[in-house]
């Protein structure tokens, strides 16, 4: 029987469950993901054909750039997803899920991006930008 992770935005108009296994969580130091959130993001992601989004009535999609757009609420504001226009998979915030999560933290990436008033101190891989293995929109 497949693994199934379920979660929703802060006011539950927005709900989703997914299904398998979902990579490591992965934070997100860039601009964007700090202007967005407050600070930075924390996501894992999940292939399309793998999650089913319920209340997309509510669901807000804004361009953040020509490649990618970031999916919230219109109710209540909360930031659920990220994806980029080409690819076939989701990211999804780690704090929208119900728990428990069973995920783990993975890495941080864009640090070179990250905010001058904090620092990184967990002992995670660290990258400038982004791995080979997380695809994010790197221009």
């Amino acid at each position: 029987m497949a693994t199934t992770h379920t979660g929703s935005c802060l006011c539950g108009k927005v709900r989703f469950e997914a299904r398998g296994p979902l990579r490591g969580v992965a934070y997100c130091h860039c601009s964007q993901c700090r202007r967005q959130t407050g600070h930075f993001l924390a996501a894992t992601n999940v292939n399309d054909a793998d999650i089913d989004i319920e209340g997309g009535d509510a669901l807000v999609w804004y361009a953040a750039s020509r490649f990618a757009r970031r999916g919230f609420c219109g109710a209540c504001g909360s930031v659920l997803f990220w994806k980029h226009n080409d690819l076939d998979e989701i990211s999804v915030m780690a704090g929208s899920f119900d728990m428990p999560t069973g995920l783990k933290a993975e890495c941080h990436i864009f640090v070179a991006d990250k905010g001058d008033y904090y620092e990184i101190d967990d002992g995670l891989p660290q990258f400038a930008r982004s791995t080979p293995s997380i695809k994010v929109a790197d221009e």
